[in-house]
């Protein structure tokens, strides 16, 4: 059985780098887009700034290979839940300007500012993908785009590159690299876009 102390480490690099001691990283400058990349980029950014709210599976694999799978909920601006299956204790929610993770089994919960983790970049009420943020890496290949970001004047905290299918342009989930150079991913699938969710999702937890 997987540690339960790594697993929730495990979650927090994949959706709260921030939360972790921060090192240089090396790739920080940004990068040279060709005008085809460039196009992505806008056509990324108009398509996210579209999505208002969004319902997934998602698996998500740690840096030492081990799985786990939920459900994610977002609704944009600035609210997100994740769900994590059965018997993880683990839930996430975010909402109010802040990130709660929340570990049932042992009636622990982390809260961190919604702006320090890649979740706030998602959530933002407009995405753009310049200023506070840097594009760092750009990759288009077999049908799939790779878009590696980091928070321009706190690189240190790590990277974040999002995954998107080229046809249709729609997201399919992310990757972090946390501050000690371990990767965690997050595949979506059975994505559904639109519709309305109950708001009583993104109550946030509080140790009892």
């Amino acid at each position: 059985m997987m540690n339960r102390s790594f697993f929730r480490a495990a979650v927090l690099a994949a959706l709260l780098p921030s939360a972790l001691p921060c090192v240089a990283f090396a790739q920080t400058a940004p990068v040279q887009l060709r005008p085809a990349d460039q196009s992505w980029v806008s056509r990324i950014e108009d398509t996210l700034g579209k999505v208002t709210t969004l319902q997934a599976r998602f698996r998500q694999t740690a840096a030492d290979g081990s799985v786990t799978a939920g459900t994610a909920t977002l609704d944009r601006p600035g609210r997100m839940r994740f769900d994590y299956d059965k018997p993880s204790p683990l839930l996430l929610v975010a909402n109010d300007g802040r990130v709660v993770f929340q570990d049932r089994s042992v009636d622990q919960v982390t809260t961190l500012p919604l702006d320090r983790t890649p979740l706030g970049l998602l959530l933002r009420p407009e995405f753009k993908l310049s200023g506070d943020v840097t594009v760092t890496g750009f990759e288009h290949r077999d049908g799939q785009i790779r878009i590696q970001l980091v928070r321009t004047q706190n690189a240190g905290e790590g990277s974040l590159t999002l995954v998107f299918s080229d046809a249709p342009l729609a997201l399919e989930g992310w990757s972090v690299v946390d501050a000690q150079g371990r990767t965690t991913t997050i595949a979506l699938s059975d994505v559904h876009l639109g519709g309305t969710v109950p708001q009583s999702l993104f109550v946030l937890p509080k140790a009892d």
